[in-house]
């Protein structure tokens, strides 16, 4: 007989789990870690001139990349090997520590350490809640969960620079780091009184190996593709040397990972066609639909000339294109169990999306362009949570966090390179497209890091302004034509993909003939000791 889900008993999960309240908290912890990026950064020019050493800006953001990054995979394996909720709690608490001495941070050093404590945490916040649902819910009912998770990562896209403007102007920078605490403080409660999962009291040993070598490999490469093409050349012996270094780390990794008795990322898991694919999909996911985005808000700012606000409006229709079909993508999963169809629609979609963006010059409508940006926004929600979905679909239940991790922290990779890979295109072109298009001498004295500047931009004259829009506009075609073969092998990827139907019970359970793998996958046996409340 099957596991009775959650749905079954009202929102009242067997294990005692209120369901609707720790999804709420699951939500508003989601929502403030993606929201943490975008507050800062809005806040990062006046913080730099509070505290000065403007040549440290970039390692306020730096900093709390690399060190949620380091963190994603290992708390997905904590969490499987002592639960999720005290390995959630204790992520919620560094987030939070890291959060208020950010906030009291006297100097640019104080405050790259804090965000280092705070990375820490906001590293396992995310994992945790894509684990906790696959825990509480078979994939079938996760699916609307899933879903929402479109909205909470739009809605923390558009909100967080004007929050962060809001508060910087009418608070102080320090309450940026501050407003977490309250938020955090309500999500602990809520997550305290009402998660209750069971918890394997199995033996286990650390893959202290494994988290040193992917700790080491996931810095190397963060600071790689941040370095790379800005700080140095491509060809430096730096960025040379960051490379040789990766590759080594990552051979370590594999082969700590060949022969420890609880890997971080089991190797297993690669064996399974589903979770491979799910991975290197969620990866082209990232370069594509997020490094790439970026660009669009430069192109609507400086070509356009729309203020940072108007700018938020007009990349307004490009979220809820991704929020509309990112809920759709979950509604129609929850009734088929199907969900092969819409990685594929998103890669293709998204090529079609990142042609007509291509096409876009100083002359293109705003309107229309406005038209191209809600095509790829569609594109970018039909995927948005899928690979997450079929990869938890196939894992055996003793992986789900490691499973759920490993997805997380592939978007995150992709997303890294896709920023560094799409910058250096960019401003490549830049400087070619400058050089070619503003008169010889017009620039003199002005620094062109600070073109997109609104007061750079109107201290020219409207010659030279028109010459820099062209030049920013002809310097964002060759990114996104550069996406489109990115895609193409996504989409090639996804044709392989198993059309396997998501489970409607849990690990154990028989979903019949077309249950996908849950028979494949049982339930730990009782050999991982008996559960217990966490």
């Amino acid at each position: 007989m099957s596991a009775p889900t959650a749905q079954a008993h009202g929102g009242l999960h067997p294990s005692g789990t209120r369901t609707t309240p720790v999804m709420v908290a699951c939500m508003l912890s989601a929502f403030l870690a993606i929201l943490d990026m975008q507050i800062v950064a809005t806040a990062l020019p006046r913080i730099a001139g509070d505290l000065g050493g403007i040549d440290l800006f970039a390692w306020v953001t730096t900093a709390y990349v690399i060190a949620s990054s380091v963190t994603t995979p290992i708390y997905g394996k904590l969490g499987d090997l002592f639960g999720r909720k005290v390995i959630y709690l204790s992520a919620m608490a560094l987030f939070l520590l890291g959060s208020a001495l950010a906030g009291a941070a006297g100097s640019m050093e104080q405050l790259i350490v804090f965000r280092i404590v705070q990375g820490l945490g906001a590293g396992g916040l995310f994992v945790s809640v894509l684990a906790i649902i696959g825990e509480l819910f078979t994939p079938r009912e996760g699916s609307k969960y899933y879903g929402m998770f479109g909205m909470v990562f739009a809605g923390a896209s558009l909100a967080g620079p004007a929050v962060g403007g809001v508060l910087t102007d009418l608070l102080s920078w320090h309450w940026v780091f501050l407003i977490n605490l309250p938020v955090g403080a309500a999500i602990v409660v809520l997550l305290v009184k009402y998660l209750h999962l069971p918890r394997k009291t199995r033996a286990s040993k650390l893959d202290y190996a494994g988290i040193v070598t992917l700790s080491g490999a996931i810095i190397a490469l963060t600071l790689l593709t941040a370095w790379g093409g800005v700080e140095y050349s491509w060809t430096s012996p730096q960025i040379i040397g960051l490379g040789l270094g990766t590759l080594l780390l990552v051979t370590l990794f594999v082969k700590a990972e060949s022969v420890a008795a609880e890997p971080i990322v089991p190797l297993r898991l690669f064996k399974d066609s589903t979770f491979t694919i799910s991975l290197l999909g969620t990866i082209v996911s990232g370069i594509v639909f997020v490094g790439a985005v970026n660009f669009l808000a430069l192109y609507v700012q400086v070509v356009t000339g729309a203020s940072p606000t108007t700018s938020g409006f007009v990349l307004l229709p490009m979220m809820l294109g991704l929020v509309l079909s990112s809920m759709g993508s979950s509604k129609i999963i929850g009734k088929t169990g199907k969900y092969k169809i819409f990685p594929i629609l998103s890669m293709a979609l998204g090529i079609v999306g990142a042609l007509l963006l291509s096409t876009m010059d100083a002359d293109t409508p705003r309107a229309l362009a406005v038209l191209y940006m809600v095509v790829f926004g569609f594109a970018s929600g039909l995927s948005a949570q899928v690979f997450t979905q079929a990869a938890q679909n196939t894992a055996p239940a003793q992986d789900m966090g490691a499973v759920s991790a490993t997805v997380t922290f592939g978007r995150s990779f992709g997303t890294s390179i896709g920023i560094s890979l799409f910058a250096a295109i960019f401003y490549s072109r830049l400087t070619d497209e400058i050089a070619s298009r503003v008169p010889a001498g017009a620039l003199d004295g002005i620094d062109h890091n600070s073109l997109s500047s609104d007061t750079v931009l109107d201290s020219l004259a409207a010659p030279v302004r028109s010459a820099i829009e062209q030049s920013y506009a002809a310097s964002v075609t060759p990114v996104f034509l550069a996406a489109v073969p990115v895609l193409a092998v996504g989409l090639v990827l996804t044709l392989f993909m198993k059309n396997l139907t998501l489970r409607s019970r849990h690990h154990g359970g028989d979903d019949g003939p077309q249950g996908g793998s849950a028979t494949k996958n049982p339930a730990p046996t009782s050999a991982d000791g008996p559960p217990e409340a966490a």
